[in-house]
């Protein structure tokens, strides 16, 4: 089948997309917060009419998955992606995770059973860790996160319009070419999870520190970053992560913001295929 949903140990019905020739080389796609495999149309469209086989799921919480009370922290999320790996007997992938996707990736790929995993990608991602502590002065400050838990409480619909008509695409920085399309696709995305895993993740991706998983992960790892990501701080997150894989290359883009693989997509999806047939 080209969608469909699987059934995980605790009884959460995930959703994916399967599609293109079952015998190709798999690119599995893992989306951002609070967000839905719909946010890697570009990517999909385009690895699929290169021949390859391409694949994403929304994250349990989120999309058309369940809408779970339970199991939306970083340790059920990669328990999940080992069950869909399973369930289409994925080997040799290709794995790329935006945002809070990329800490998926870093926390599966370090687990991941061995001949499932070719190499892996981290767009904009959040590893090593985005809290600000002792062993990492440069995060960003429980407040932070604080505000995004209390705006999702007090009015999710108008939050989730904010990030994605502000920082999220950059739209919020002068002489920008916003499209409202844009925003409301992400709007849409977002009302379609459940508030409960919303909310959980929040700590998911702020306060998971990912720095075993990217020392563990024994394939080759591409790094990308917009230089003007205001989501997540380059300089606390790929500029730290690249120093931690054993096999890694990290490129930035002056001028890029968090949601590059959409506003960016063109240029986004040469240097993954570029690192993919490499």
């Amino acid at each position: 089948m080209s969608s469909g949903f699987f059934t995980t140990n605790d009884g959460a019905q995930i959703f994916f997309k399967d599609w293109g020739p079952k015998d190709a080389q798999p690119v599995v796609f893992h989306h951002g917060w609070p967000l839905s495999s719909d946010d890697w149309d570009a990517q999909m469209m385009f690895f699929l009419n290169k021949g390859y086989r391409v694949i994403a799921h929304d994250r349990r919480g989120h999309g058309r998955s369940s809408q779970t009370d339970t199991g939306n922290e970083m340790d059920t999320y990669a328990a999940d992606v080992i069950a869909l790996a399973r369930h289409l007997d994925l080997k040799n992938a290709i794995h790329i995770g935006h945002s809070t996707g990329g800490g998926e990736v870093a926390r599966y790929v370090a687990r991941a059973e061995p001949g499932r995993v070719a190499k892996a990608v981290l767009i904009g991602a959040v590893p090593p860790i985005m809290l600000k502590t002792p062993a990492n002065p440069g995060g960003l400050p429980m407040e932070v996160f604080d505000g995004f838990r209390s705006a999702l409480l007090t009015n999710r619909a108008q939050f989730f319009h904010d990030v994605a008509a502000g920082p999220f695409y950059g739209f919020n920085r002068d002489g920008a070419k916003v499209s409202p399309a844009t925003v409301e696709n992400w709007w849409r995305q977002g009302m379609m999870g459940g508030a409960k895993a919303h909310y959980d993740c929040i700590a998911a991706f702020s306060e998971t520190d990912f720095t075993e998983d990217l020392k563990a992960i024994d394939v080759p790892v591409l790094i990308l970053h917009g230089e003007d990501d205001q989501i997540v701080p380059i300089a606390d997150s790929a500029e730290l992560a690249i120093k931690l894989v054993k096999t890694g290359k990290l490129i930035t883009y002056p001028g890029f913001p968090h949601g590059m693989a959409t506003t960016e997509a063109e240029t986004i999806n040469r240097d993954l295929r570029a690192f993919i047939e490499g």
